[in-house]
């Protein structure tokens, strides 16, 4: 056995003899926070000493993604350790999610655990069993304690209180996991409140994305976005600190992200690099070696799974949990770099996320990133991506931002920005993430390119078919075929042909537009 190999193997037993107790877990997803907005990675406009402290003491990713950039089929891979494409009608959002998966908290409740939650856990969409009973994905549910808000657009749900109230209910000799699920920063946000309350000002944001005009408009949405991720990291904070009142903060695994990047056009919901890209940080004292690391390698959201069952000492296989492509990131935890150099791309993707368009179909893709690039395949891009525009774009959560653009298209008769954030895209598409961070240049507009990334191409669907992707098998149109299950809403863009009065709830009357564009 060579000497390395045999090291690694010594230390690994004796890691694992280390951490034998296992430790209660507190799980804190915000709702639509994106990539790098936190003080960890460099960011100044969006204050976040909680997460930054979780970080510090503990392991900051740098690369992690979610498969997809949704609420529900995004929590639904967090659920299974599944990619959304292997849970059937799971892929989309608004789903019936079926009954046949199994759930990580169904087997961490089996496992001994007192799981419970506060705040947004699985959804929108529909769980129930085989018997029509609704699947404890929740656990005991914690959302008495209620507080004024800062701003209107927040909840009213005082997360922290009700974990403190949480943790009087546990015991000693029982673990527990709680998945703390704050709205913020999901929409709607209070106009100019980023300001108001948060003492900020436009100019201090560094730099808006290149598919945004850079306008006060957009900025100050920015700052209200960014008010709201604050809100949820102070409840982060004040909930830190009970655990460590009560002695429990270096006996818990605390893990930080959210579920998909932030609500605004061509990001949540959508593919490219701020849709996926998550933050990410870890804390456990007793489980990490050489705390205050940076780990660099690309993680997926189905290695979460995996990792709460091994933390919790449960077999995968032994759980009613489908087999996961998913790894457990303990080694991360314990600084394997050879084991952590395997860990170099993930895959991403959507079917359906909102309506608005024909039969109510979805807007499929399939991508990897890997080596710095971002390769995405559009299957169907005659189909507007964000929903027909007569519609009013219902894939794309309404805002200052999303109006601006809209009502600039129509000023002029055309924009750059609409055709990034609204207009069609091209079969194929391939970024350089490292110097066009928002996927501005499709390096494919060149042939030659084309040729030299045929092998990211192939590893793709490789590894789909592998998967059992049906889009792989060519059986597609099946992830379509599923009825959401948002029933009042089905059919939506036939009804808006009939004339049907029409209630989105997620767009604002402008963004409709008044006739079919081409």
């Amino acid at each position: 056995m060579r000497p390395l190999l045999a090291w690694m193997l010594t230390a690994c037993a004796a890691f694992a003899a280390e951490n034998t107790q296992r430790p209660n877990i507190l799980f804190f997803i915000m709702d639509d926070w994106g990539n790098g907005h936190a003080g960890a990675y460099g960011c100044k406009w969006v204050k976040t000493p909680n997460f930054d402290r979780v970080a510090r003491e503990g392991l900051l990713y740098t690369n992690a993604y979610t498969p997809t950039a949704k609420c529900a089929p995004s929590r639904s891979t967090l659920m299974t350790g599944r990619y959304p494409w292997q849970l059937g009608a799971a892929a989309n959002h608004q789903c019936i999610f079926p009954p046949e998966y199994g759930i990580f908290p169904e087997a961490l409740t089996a496992g001994g655990y007192f799981y419970a939650s506060t705040g947004k856990v699985w959804g929108p969409g529909s769980m129930l069993d085989a018997q029509g009973r609704r699947r404890p994905y929740a656990g005991k549910v914690y959302d008495k304690a209620k507080a004024k808000p800062p701003a209107t657009g927040m909840t009213n749900n005082d997360y922290a209180t009700n974990f403190a109230a949480f943790l009087q209910d546990t015991r000693p000799d029982q673990p527990w996991f709680f998945w703390a699920g704050p709205i913020e920063p999901h929409r709607e946000y209070e106009a100019g409140s980023g300001a108001r309350l948060g003492g900020k000002k436009t100019t201090d944001i560094d730099r808006v994305p290149g598919y945004w005009p850079d306008n006060d408009t957009v900025r100050s949405d920015l700052l209200d976005y960014a008010l709201e991720v604050e809100h949820a990291d102070q409840h982060l904070g004040r909930m830190l600190a009970e655990l460590e009142r009560r002695g429990e903060l270096d006996r818990t695994l605390v893990i930080v992200t959210s579920d998909n990047g932030m609500p605004f056009p061509r990001v949540k919901g959508h593919t490219y690099e701020n849709a996926n890209h998550l933050p990410l940080a870890i804390r456990w004292p007793r489980g990490i070696r050489e705390p205050g690391r940076t780990v660099e390698a690309y993680v997926s959201f189905i290695d979460l799974a995996p990792t709460f069952l091994q933390a919790a000492g449960l077999e995968w296989s032994k759980t009613a949990l489908a087999p996961s492509p998913g790894r457990s990131l303990f080694d991360t935890f314990a600084n394997q770099p050879d084991l952590m150099k395997t860990r170099d791309h993930v895959l991403i993707g959507r079917e359906r996320n909102d309506f608005g368009r024909p039969n109510d179909a979805g807007y499929p893709v399939r991508g990897i990133v890997k080596d710095g690039h971002l390769y995405l395949e559009n299957a169907e891009p005659t189909r507007w991506p964000c929903g027909n525009p007569e519609t009013g774009y219902l894939d794309t959560d309404a805002s200052p931002t999303k109006s601006f653009i809209l009502q600039a298209r129509r000023d002029k008769g055309t924009d750059p920005h609409w055709d990034l954030c609204f207009g069609f895209r091209p079969a194929r598409e391939l970024y350089d993430l490292r110097s066009d961070p928002d996927c501005l240049r499709n390096l494919l507009a060149a042939p030659s390119v084309e040729v030299a990334f045929e092998g990211l191409r192939n590893q793709l669907w490789s590894e789909l078919k592998a998967s059992g992707d049906l889009r792989a098998l060519g059986r597609g149109a099946e992830y379509e075929a599923y009825p959401s299950a948002d029933v009042a809403r089905r059919g939506f863009y036939e009804k808006y042909l009939r004339g049907e009065k029409l209630d989105a709830g997620w767009v604002v009357p402008s963004d409709w537009e008044k006739a079919p564009l081409k």
